[in-house]
């Protein structure tokens, strides 16, 4: 009679590629974590522990509504707000330098995450990350879509970075 082994459950429910995991704990560094939902987007940073992953800091895109976005959140320009929300709150809490995370998403050129990921690196975090993967400044202000919401995209951001805490 011959055993028969069993993956790991996550591994077999598709939740966890732990290739993939492992790698990213072996750096001893913060993951940045990107989840994209249909409507929204959810940033965290996040530790390893023996017991269990840690989060140490999580923004979700419906956060955006205090600072004046009032158009889909999960789209490139309320990724990359996202991202500088979150990035900006990493920095006040000295969390500055992590790997990217996607999960089990295929990684895409100029895709929601890499904009979430370029919101995070222009407010001052450190992440590894190729130039040429983030979108282009015209899709991230939200050109693309129409004036209006570059408009309210300029707007947000200025109250992000402008250091006004409205949101807390």
């Amino acid at each position: 009679m011959s055993r028969i082994v069993l993956p790991y459950k996550r591994k077999q429910q598709g939740k966890t590629d732990y290739k993939k995991r492992l790698n990213l704990l072996k750096s001893g560094k913060l993951r940045f974590v990107v989840r994209k939902s249909i409507k929204n987007i959810l940033l965290q940073i996040v530790s390893y522990e023996p017991d269990g992953d840690k989060i140490l800091m999580s923004v979700h895109s419906s956060s955006l509504k205090k600072y004046g976005w009032d158009f889909h959140r999960g789209n490139i320009p309320s990724a990359y707000l996202t991202g500088l929300l979150c990035g900006k709150l990493a920095k006040e809490k000295d969390l500055e330098e992590a790997n990217l995370d996607l999960g089990l998403v295929k990684s895409v050129k100029g895709s929601v995450q890499y904009a979430a990921v370029k919101g995070a690196k222009d407010s001052g975090m450190i992440i590894p990350c190729s130039e040429e993967i983030l979108p282009n400044q015209e899709r991230i202000e939200g050109k693309s879509i129409s004036e209006e919401v570059n408009k309210k995209f300029l707007e947000a951001k200025s109250k992000i970075v402008g250091g006004k805490n409205e949101g807390q």
